[in-house]
């Protein structure tokens, strides 16, 4: 996957009509460190570039993330146990654990891993970015949550795709705003906790 496909997804994720600015979010999710070149990805403590680097994560690090915004910055634990947050690109954060990169060394056997996961990369954001595409702002109204069984839930996703980290649960009769509507996702907000998310339109109904 190039870096150029990577960060239009993101674009179109972050800054299409329907995701807020900022998205609210309560709880932490975890996402994965993408670099096209494999390298490390800098840790900031201000969402700008310039002398502020403060460390740096591994290209497939897992890192938790509180909330993404609008002008292509994560804020993200650095710290955990002490409150303590940093800020990355976003561009470079994704929500699957990419394959390592391909090393000249290898033979072919280890380099097929690679190969394939960048093509399950590929077809993930191509999916979500045909769900941005059908997706349209409406008029907020009410859903229920209806998980397929009736003693468990429905999971809500920071991005349209089940790829996508959980950010909550919704039990069974679980009220939430619809915001926009795409393709067989809803964008959604949870009224209350103010969380936004995605969930699956097969398991909700409208009240």
């Amino acid at each position: 996957m190039t870096k150029r496909l990577l960060s239009l997804a993101l674009v179109v994720m972050m800054v299409a009509m329907l995701i807020p600015a900022v998205a609210v979010a309560q709880d932490e999710w975890t996402m994965y460190v993408y670099t096209d070149n494999g390298k490390s990805l800098n840790v900031r403590r201000d969402p700008t570039t310039g002398n502020n680097i403060i460390g740096s994560l591994k290209y497939g690090e897992a890192v938790s993330v509180r909330m993404t915004s609008a002008n292509g910055w994560a804020t993200i634990v650095w710290a955990s146990g002490d409150g303590f947050v940093a800020y990355v690109q976003s561009r470079f954060l994704v929500p699957y654990k990419p394959a390592p990169k391909s090393n000249s060394n290898q033979n072919q056997n280890n380099n097929a891993s690679p190969a394939a996961s960048t093509t399950d990369a590929a077809k993930v954001l191509s999916q979500m970015n045909a769900e941005f595409s059908a997706g349209k702002k409406v008029s907020p109204y009410t859903v229920i949550a209806r998980p397929s069984r009736a003693s468990g839930w429905v999971n809500l996703r920071w991005a349209p795709t089940t790829e996508a980290e959980r950010i909550a649960t919704c039990p069974q009769g679980k009220e939430l705003t619809v915001l926009a509507e795409l393709r067989t996702w809803y964008q959604v907000q949870d009224p209350a906790t103010g969380m936004i998310g995605f969930i699956s339109r097969q398991y909700v109904t409208r009240k």
